[in-house]
């Protein structure tokens, strides 16, 4: 059951925990409203306090629409140690959330790395799943990114010491990449096999990501199948996609996709 957390005074709001089947607890923010419920899916290494989550949840409370927004085990509020995470386990707790915390289908929005995970949320409930906004969705990251983009060192590294450091443009802090991180993810690459988006679907892209390069959005626009798939580029903008200008163009995607519905 989920466990209230109250809020320390530390300026951090209310959460609650759900507990999964993995043993890992969640942590969360709903808001009712009515359906499909909207659900944001986050980045690496960010959490569910982001912009982008909070403008979106802002947005759904003031239009009565249902919003969930949480964070994988390692991230945030939630238990675990990231370092211990990988992109399958993080689906599963994706998982357990939409199916413990809401009623009805559901339209995800993810983020770089959400991205990724709301595809595999679609091929893996897709019963649930009634529309997918992805902003700089990461597909296949951790292979075509990470490992693609490591010097034959720096595999070596991953590989006999079971992680490497690599440095982050959004901390002071180094991003650690572990074996298991790339070893999981070959085991959810999704632009290898079929990949069937029969729901709508909007995509948005900077093109001055260089986290997230164009390529990236256009490989999977290409790759998808479904008959309402749409990529909006937008010049100059970057991998964060928070300025005001690219907040309204995320809501507006979600908007759309709720009237497709």
């Amino acid at each position: 059951m989920p466990i209230l957390w109250q809020n320390n005074g530390d300026g951090m709001s209310e959460a609650r925990f759900l507990d999964t089947p993995s043993g890992r607890r969640i942590a969360y923010h709903v808001t009712k409203g009515q359906e499909p419920t909207v659900v944001y899916l986050g980045g690496f290494k960010s959490d569910m306090e982001g912009t982008k989550a909070l403008y979106l949840e802002d947005r759904a409370r003031r239009r009565g629409q249902a919003f969930l927004r949480f964070d994988y085990s390692g991230h945030g509020q939630s238990s675990e140690a990231f370092l211990d995470g990988s992109i399958g386990e993080w689906t599963e707790d994706a998982i357990s959330a939409v199916l413990e915390l809401t009623e009805g289908r559901v339209v995800l929005v993810g983020s770089s790395m959400g991205g990724w995970i709301a595809l595999n949320l679609i091929s893996k409930i897709a019963q649930k799943i009634a529309g997918f906004v992805g902003i700089a969705a990461a597909p296949d990251f951790t292979e075509d990114s990470m490992w693609t983009g490591f010097s034959e060192k720096e595999r070596a590294t991953v590989m006999h010491e079971g992680q490497i450091e690599l440095p982050s443009d959004y901390t002071d802090e180094p991003y650690i990449i572990t074996r298991k991180l790339i070893e999981d993810g070959r085991q959810n690459l999704v632009l290898r096999k079929p990949l069937a988006l029969n729901i709508p679907t909007r995509l948005l892209q900077g093109t001055a990501d260089t986290d997230v390069p164009v390529s990236v959005a256009m490989k999977l626009l290409d790759h998808a199948e479904g008959s309402d798939i749409r990529l909006t580029l937008v010049k100059d903008a970057d991998h964060r996609f928070s300025t005001p200008e690219c907040l309204a163009l995320i809501e507006n995607a979600v908007e759309d996709v709720l009237k497709a519905l």
